[in-house]
C-alpha cells in the first residue's frame, strides 16, 4: 500500500500529489481500483436485500470512486503531458474500461434492481433530484445493452471494446504527426513575420534543441504564420502538413481507424434497434434527430456561404494585384484576409497583441467571474504535474469553492486544441466534496522573460474554456452523475460559450487590455477598431465549422462509408464547399468525432448551443447592465449550479422565460439570412 495513488491524499485541499506519483503507479493502482469497483458492483447485484434508492442507485454512485480518483489524474496527464508510457498505459486501459462498462450495464442482476425501483418510481418518496438520477441510471443501462441477451450482447460488448482501443489509437497517432513535423525558416524565410510570431517560432526552435526559428503544427503558431507570411511555397508546405495529419501513411494513419470506427458505430446503433448512430446519439441530445440538427445547420450554412463566396472574390483580386493569376487557394485566405482587415478596419494582428497578455486575460476572466458570482481567487504554489502550470483556489464569501488549475502553453506531449476536465467533479453524496477544475489551451510560448501575447481568438478561447470551468465550479448537486457539465452535448457549450461575450464588453476591455511594455491601456480608437471587426471573416469561420459539422452528421446518419475521405468529398461537393476554404477538421484529424463517442454526431453542438449563447447575453444587454446581479443569479441558478438534475430545456425556459431561434445567431455572426 506504499502506491501514492491509493493512500489518503493529505494535500492541501485533496489535490493529488504529483511529486510522488510516477508513470510506474498508474498500472497496479488501476488494477487495485478496478477491482475493488467490480467487487462493489457485485456486492449491489447480490444484495439479498429489496432494493431502494440508497442499497442501488446511490451505492452505484460511491461504487468507483476509487477508480475515478487514479483516472481523474492519469487521463488528465495523459492529455496534457503525455509520454511513451503513458500512452502504452492508455492503450492497455481502454479496452479494460469499456469491459467493464459493459459488465456493469449487462448485469442482468444489477438491472433488474433497478427495474423494480423504475416500476414503482412513484412510491418511492423520491426528491426530483433523485427521480431525474433514477431516470438517467436506467436510461443508460438501456442505451448501453441492458435489454439484451444472448449473441447480441456479446457482440456489443465487442464493439464498445474495439471502439475504445480505435479511439485511444486515433489520438496518438494524431500527436504524433503534430508533435514530428515541424519547418526551420532561414533568415529570408523571416520576411514579414511580426515580432511576436519571431519570438514564438524562437521559443519553438528553442524546445526542439535547434538554433533559429521553427513552425509547428500548433494552431497559435501556424495560424498567424499563415496570415503574415509573403511567401507564397512556404505558406503552402505549411498548410498542407497541417492538413495532412493523421494522413500521412505508415503507421499513425488515420483513414483506416475512421472506416472501421463509423462501421462499428452502426453496428452499435443497429444492434440497440436504431436506423443508424445519429439516431442512436441524438435521442437524447436537445436536438432528438439528425433532420433538426441538419435544419439548423444549413439554415446557417446559406447565408455564411454567400458571405464567404463573395469574401473569396475580394481576396482573388487582392491577389490579382500582387501579380498572381492563379486561383485564391486556402493557403492564401488567412494572409490576404488580414490584409484586408488591415485595409478596411485599420487593424492587424501585430498592433493588437501587445495588448492581449494572457496573464492580463487571465485577469479579466476572473475579474468577470467576481463581478457575475462573487468567486476570488487566490494562487496556490504547490507542485503540480509541469512547470508551466498554474493553481489558484476559488473562493466565495470565505467559503472554499474549487480548485482552478490553468494549463496555457503549448508543448510537444500535449494534444491539440482547448479542453475543461475535471479532476475530481462536485458532489454531496457521501460528505461534501468540491471540484478541482482544469483548463488546458495550447498558446504559444515566450521566450524566457517575455510576457506571453494572445491573439483575440486565443483569448476567446481563454474565456470560453474558462466558461466550463464556472459551470463546474458552481455545481451545487448530490450525485456526481449529473454535476457540473454532466449534460446534453449540445447544452453543454452554452456556458462556455455564453462567456466569451464577456471579453468583448469594452469595459472589460479597456481595464485589462493593456500594452505589454508601457503598461498604456489600449486607445479608445483601437478599442473601437476591435470590437466593430469582430464579426470579419465570418463567412470563412462559419464555412469551415458548419462544413465540419455536416460530415460529421452526414457520417453517422447514413450508412457507413467504405471510404471516409471519398465520402468527405461527396459531402463537400453537395454542400457546394468553396474551394478556397477547408473544413476546420477534416476527417483524419477530427478528434472531437473520432478520439472517442463525445462529440460524434455531435459536432454541431457548438451552434445550437450558440443559438442559446447569443439568445443568454441579450437578456444581460436588454437588463441595461452586462454585470446585472439579478440576471447573473438567474444564470447561476437555473443553469451554472443545476447540472443535469433538470431536462437542458426546462434549464433555459426557466433562465429567459422562453426557446430562442435561429435569428440571435445569425445576427450575432453579422450573417443575413438567405432568401
Amino acid at each position: 500500500m506504499s502506491n501514492p495513488l491509493l493512500l489518503p491524499w493529505n494535500t492541501p485541499f485533496g489535490l493529488p500529489p504529483f511529486a510522488q506519483i510516477s508513470d510506474d503507479d498508474f498500472a497496479p493502482a488501476f488494477e487495485a481500483a478496478l477491482a475493488e469497483a467490480r467487487a462493489n458492483v457485485a456486492a449491489i447485484a447480490d444484495n439479498p436485500e429489496p432494493p431502494t434508492f440508497a442499497n442501488t442507485i446511490e451505492a452505484l454512485e460511491l461504487a468507483d470512486a476509487s477508480l475515478g480518483r487514479v483516472l481523474g489524474v492519469f487521463y488528465n496527464l495523459a492529455g496534457a503531458d503525455s509520454n511513451p508510457a503513458r500512452q502504452a498505459l492508455q492503450r492497455e486501459f481502454s479496452p479494460k474500461l469499456a469491459a467493464y462498462g459493459s459488465e456493469i450495464t449487462m448485469n442482468k442482476a444489477l438491472f433488474a434492481r433497478i427495474e423494480a425501483l423504475w416500476a414503482r418510481r412513484g412510491d418511492l418518496g423520491l426528491t426530483p433530484e433523485q427521480e431525474r438520477v433514477l431516470m438517467l441510471t436506467r436510461r443508460s443501462f438501456v442505451r448501453a445493452g441492458a435489454q439484451l441477451d444472448g449473441a447480441p450482447a456479446e457482440r456489443l460488448k465487442e464493439v464498445k471494446e474495439r471502439l475504445a482501443v480505435l479511439g485511444t489509437q486515433f489520438t496518438q497517432n494524431l500527436l504524433a504527426d503534430e508533435s514530428e513535423w515541424f519547418m526551420e525558416l532561414s533568415e529570408a524565410d523571416l520576411e514579414g513575420l511580426p515580432d511576436f510570431v519571431l519570438a514564438a517560432a524562437r521559443a519553438a526552435a528553442q524546445e526542439r534543441g535547434i538554433e533559429g526559428h521553427v513552425i509547428t503544427l500548433s494552431r497559435s503558431l501556424i495560424v498567424p504564420f499563415l496570415q503574415f507570411s509573403p511567401r507564397r511555397e512556404l505558406r503552402r508546405k505549411a498548410f498542407e502538413a497541417w492538413c495532412a495529419r493523421g494522413a500521412n501513411g505508415g503507421e499513425t494513419d488515420n483513414r483506416a481507424i475512421t472506416v472501421e470506427t463509423l462501421a462499428l458505430r452502426e453496428e452499435r446503433a443497429r444492434l440497440l434497434g436504431y436506423e443508424n448512430f445519429s439516431a442512436f446519439k441524438l435521442e437524447t441530445e436537445m436536438a432528438k434527430t439528425p433532420e433538426a440538427v441538419r435544419d439548423l445547420l444549413m439554415a446557417v450554412w446559406a447565408p455564411a456561404k454567400a458571405q464567404a463566396d463573395a469574401d473569396a472574390e475580394v481576396l482573388q483580386e487582392m491577389m490579382r494585384a500582387d501579380g498572381i493569376n492563379g486561383d485564391l487557394e486556402a493557403w492564401d485566405w488567412r494572409y490576404y484576409a488580414e490584409k484586408r482587415r488591415k485595409a478596411e478596419h485599420d487593424l492587424d494582428e501585430a498592433e493588437l497583441k501587445p495588448f492581449l497578455q494572457l496573464d492580463k486575460m487571465i485577469e479579466a476572466a476572473f475579474d468577470c467571474a467576481t463581478r457575475l458570482f462573487g468567486l476570488g481567487f487566490k494562487p496556490l504554489d504547490l507542485p503540480l504535474y509541469h512547470p508551466d502550470v498554474r493553481a489558484w483556489e476559488v473562493l466565495r464569501d470565505g467559503r472554499h469553492m474549487a480548485v482552478f488549475i490553468g494549463d496555457y502553453f503549448a508543448r510537444a506531449s500535449k494534444r491539440s486544441g482547448a479542453w475543461c476536465s475535471a479532476m475530481r467533479s462536485q458532489k454531496k453524496l457521501g460528505g461534501e466534496v468540491r471540484p478541482i477544475v482544469v483548463n488546458v489551451c495550447n498558446f504559444a510560448k515566450p521566450e524566457a522573460g517575455q510576457p506571453a501575447l494572445l491573439s483575440f481568438d486565443d483569448a476567446r478561447t481563454l474565456f470560453h474554456e474558462f466558461g466550463h470551468a464556472l459551470h463546474q465550479m458552481l455545481s451545487d448537486v448530490t450525485y456526481e452523475s449529473i454535476s457540473g457539465t454532466s449534460v446534453a452535448r449540445d447544452f453543454v457549450e452554452l456556458p462556455s460559450q455564453l462567456y466569451e461575450h464577456w471579453l468583448s464588453v469594452p469595459e472589460v476591455l479597456s481595464r485589462y487590455a493593456v500594452h505589454a511594455e508601457t503598461g498604456e491601456p489600449m486607445p479608445k480608437d483601437l478599442l473601437d477598431r476591435l470590437l466593430k471587426a469582430q464579426n470579419f471573416d465570418m463567412g470563412f469561420q462559419t464555412v469551415e465549422y458548419v462544413a465540419s459539422a455536416l460530415v460529421d452528421l452526414a457520417f453517422h446518419s447514413g450508412p457507413a462509408p467504405a471510404d471516409t475521405m471519398a465520402r468527405q468529398a461527396e459531402i463537400l461537393e453537395e454542400i457546394g464547399m468553396p474551394k478556397a476554404i477547408r473544413m476546420r477538421h477534416a476527417t483524419p484529424q477530427f478528434a472531437h468525432v473520432f478520439a472517442g463517442d463525445g462529440y460524434s454526431s455531435g459536432y454541431y453542438s457548438y451552434m445550437w448551443s450558440e443559438v442559446m449563447d447569443a439568445d443568454a447575453f441579450a437578456a444581460f444587454e436588454e437588463a441595461g447592465d452586462p454585470f446585472d446581479a439579478e440576471m447573473a443569479q438567474r444564470l447561476e441558478s437555473r443553469i451554472l449550479s443545476t447540472g443535469g438534475s433538470e431536462e437542458a430545456e426546462t434549464l433555459y425556459t426557466d433562465f429567459r422565460g422562453r426557446m430562442p431561434g435561429v435569428e440571435a445567431l445569425l445576427k450575432g455572426r453579422g450573417l443575413v439570412a438567405a432568401e
